[in-house]
């Protein structure tokens, strides 16, 4: 209790002297400034004026400094994220251009920008028939064509998947009928073939046989977004009578309605493609034959539909047509950066790694804290936040270091002893000197380090140092087990000279 009392006393004195010293040197700036100021208004105005500028652009300075250092910048929300604008392409030939001298394979996106200028040269209308496999696209196609076995002049498409067939309406405008891959099948990559042709062409002919299912619903929705003309087909109508037809040409129509597509009612059409069916016959006897009878094409619909949408303005096809494409091939380049980004981030990763496998190879008492080379980390750091576009402050990059600086010590346990057990894994070597494992550890949590900071760069665009540092002591595990046998042999080569 003693003890107590004289510490308090002794808090006690303290506030006391710190209230006389705080009392003495505001009295003193007190009279300090109130000798300034009579001094400043007994001589010229200007000079009054001049010295209260200065001061507060020494103030405001201040604040803007200490704002800049401390206060963080409120995280831009990922809740919402912006509606991309329409690109020019002005805006994709500059983005391609710095891509490409930034070593980014750009020849996807540019091949894209080829396609639309030669099109754009023939000035031949394109229309896509779209839709799952086996909905008749290519009967479609034969019924405007009937000449097609015999005549049939095919046009060289993308792959030997996409076909595009001519045929003049008419009024006879020459027009391209594509033929693309049905959609829904075994192969989903002929899934994103289909979709990137019916985004080059001016109009969709999308083929449906009934009911649209939630793959035939989105792959729509996703055109209409992108302001892509349509004409929604429903295939194989007589299978159906009069009223089943209206019904289901109704509930179409709501779908469109719902999906929230700009479709008119007369481009929603049914139709039959003709073509060959098997029919089974049973004779007097009982005995069953399978024959096969044609059936009548009935199509008049779907060219009135074709042949109205082409009587309004085709430069406004054209427009929307360019548009589509210039978005395609912007996700086509963003593609391109995005694996550019993960080839060029490993080779940083794996740099620093080895930079801090060398520090720790040549100190004399390895230390059990990585980021003691934090030299290695910041420059690390702000490599990788430079190849993703961000920005960050110092002050984030200290902090996301200090917090992953902190989570280090209770990982380092772990790291030791995956780095001895990948050490065993190659022969010859035997038993390890500890700071030999220490240097592997150090390889191994930097490396978690850059694949944490990589994983939040790319989800949120920006340095986030809490959400990065807690990625990277959810995952150092994970990655430490990963990356052993690796960084170990990195270890090994520079430790005996690469040899």
């Amino acid at each position: 209790m003693k003890l107590d009392r004289a510490i308090r006393i002794v808090f006690a004195l303290l506030i006391l002297v710190a209230v006389i010293v705080a009392t003495g040197a505001l009295l003193f700036v007190t009279e300090s400034a109130l000798n300034v100021w009579d001094r400043l208004r007994a001589g010229p105005a200007v000079l009054l004026y001049l010295y209260v500028a200065i001061l507060f652009g020494i103030v405001a300075g201040a604040v803007f400094l200490i704002w800049r250092l401390v206060i963080r910048r409120t995280p831009r929300s990922s809740a919402k994220p912006e509606t991309p604008q329409p690109l020019s392409r002005q805006e994709i030939e500059t983005r391609l251009r710095e891509a490409d001298e930034a070593g980014v394979d750009v020849s996807a996106a540019q091949a894209e920008l080829r396609e639309l200028a030669s099109r754009r040269e023939s000035g031949v209308i394109h229309l896509c028939f779209f839709g799952n496999i086996s909905t008749g696209k290519s009967s479609l196609i034969k019924a405007l064509v009937p000449e097609a076995e015999v005549r049939i002049d095919i046009v060289g498409g993308s792959t030997d998947d996409v076909r595009h067939f001519r045929w003049r309406n008419d009024a006879g405008v020459e027009i391209l009928l594509t033929d693309v891959p049905g959609t829904g099948g075994p192969d989903s990559g002929y899934d994103a073939l289909a979709l990137e042709e019916a985004r080059r062409s001016q109009v969709v002919l999308f083929v449906c046989e009934g009911d649209l299912t939630r793959a035939e619903a989105s792959a729509i929705a996703e055109l209409l977004a992108l302001e892509k003309p349509m004409v929604l087909v429903m295939n194989k109508a007589d299978r159906f009578n009069h009223d089943e037809q209206a019904r289901l040409m109704q509930r179409l129509l709501e779908r469109l309605e719902q999906i929230g597509g700009d479709v008119s009612r007369d481009r929603v059409v049914a139709v039959s493609a003709g073509g060959e069916v098997d029919v089974l016959t049973r004779d007097a006897e009982g005995r069953e034959t399978l024959t096969q009878r044609q059936r009548e094409a009935d199509i008049g619909v779907l060219v009135v539909a074709i042949n109205r949408l082409l009587e309004a303005d085709t430069a406004a096809l054209d427009v929307r047509r360019d548009r589509a494409v210039f978005q395609l091939t912007a996700e086509k380049l963003a593609q391109a950066e995005a694996a550019y980004r993960t080839q060029r981030s490993e080779q940083i990763i794996r740099n620093a790694t080895r930079k801090a496998v060398i520090g720790a190879l040549a100190a004399i008492s390895p230390g059990t804290d990585i980021l003691i080379q934090g030299y290695i980390g910041t420059a690390m750091t702000r490599e990788l936040c430079k190849l993703y576009g961000a920005a960050p402050r110092d002050l984030d990059i200290e902090e996301f270091l200090n917090l992953s600086q902190s989570r280090v010590g209770r990982a380092l346990p772990l790291t030791l002893a995956v780095a001895g057990n990948g050490l065993k894994a190659f022969p010859g070597l035997g038993t390890v000197a500890g700071g030999f494992v220490h240097a592997v550890a150090y390889g191994l949590i930097f490396d978690a380090l850059g694949r944490s900071l990589v994983m939040t760069l790319t989800k949120y665009g920006e340095l986030k140092p809490d959400i990065a540092a807690k990625e990277f002591e959810e995952g150092i595990s994970e990655h430490v087990e990963a990356g052993v046998k690796r960084i170990a042999r990195m270890a090994l080569e520079e430790k005996t000279g690469g040899s």
